[in-house]
């Protein structure tokens, strides 16, 4: 058997967005089958108690934890583009650094990355100013903190300027346009709901560094972490199958720290 491109990848997935008596996901299954969880910061998911729920049980499993900063949208869960200061979007960013940050103090943690969720991650893949308050928020927090991004975005290319650290992130449960752009949400094939097509997806980034997008086209695809939607009702199985396959073909699951420092 050829081995694989990628020898190592850090699967990661949204948690911590439980609400009240909303509730997202089972994250003690979940969280048995990655090595990084974004973890909600308030604004657009999640409460102080479920976040540190989010906390303890990735605390227990060993998996490794980042901010999932977003847009303050709780009724939109975060998915709906806002317009707002530069000045403010790097105090959102900041502010919810540090409301996480404060429960992995309580229990012995470091943060490892930074993921930006929804509207805002979608805004800073193609928006410079929007990327560079992000990055210069991070910067200003903490240097060591990794920035998590796709490979062709506004959002790495300005923290890789600023000299931090970046986890190049592909989505396995999400389609992509012919020019690498993930495919809007309400739109046909937006959101992949079959486990197989999942597992395939995986494999095709870590043993080709392809992935196949809406039209048929394979297009190139560089990561170092691939995520899976906590909020989808299939997340345990897609992360069991998705964990199980890739490691039957050679490759570690990691966390995305160990990842870079293994290239």
């Amino acid at each position: 058997m050829v081995p694989p491109l990628v020898k190592k990848i850090d699967l990661n997935t949204d948690a911590g967005e439980s609400f009240g008596r909303w509730r997202i996901v089972d994250e003690n299954e979940l969280f048995r089958y990655v090595s990084s969880a974004n973890i909600a910061c308030g604004f657009h998911a999640g409460d102080p108690l479920n976040i540190w729920r989010s906390v303890r049980i990735a605390k227990s499993l060993g998996v490794a934890v980042g901010a999932h900063p977003g847009f303050p949208d709780l009724i939109g869960f975060g998915r709906r583009e806002m317009v707002v200061d530069l000045d403010e979007l790097k105090s959102y960013v900041i502010y919810q650094l540090g409301a996480l940050n404060a429960f992995l103090r309580v229990e012995g943690l470091k943060l490892q990355h930074v993921k930006v969720h929804g509207a805002l991650y979608n805004m800073a893949w193609v928006r410079e100013d929007y990327a560079r308050s992000i990055a210069e928020a991070v910067a200003s927090y903490d240097r060591n903190l990794i920035i998590v991004a796709p490979n062709n975005s506004q959002l790495a290319r300005v923290a890789d300027e600023l000299g931090l650290r970046i986890a190049y992130e592909a989505f396995i449960d999400r389609g992509y346009t012919p020019d690498g752009k993930l495919v809007p949400r309400g739109s046909p094939e937006a959101v992949i709901s079959d486990v197989g097509k999942v597992v395939e997806r995986a494999i095709s980034i870590v043993d080709k560094g392809v992935i196949q997008a809406v039209n048929g086209k394979f297009i190139e695809v560089r990561a170092h972490t691939l995520c899976i939607h906590g909020d989808s009702p299939n997340a345990v199985e897609f992360a069991k199958a998705v964990a199980t396959s890739l490691k039957e073909i050679g490759v570690e699951i990691k966390p995305m720290a160990e990842v870079l420092q293994s290239l």
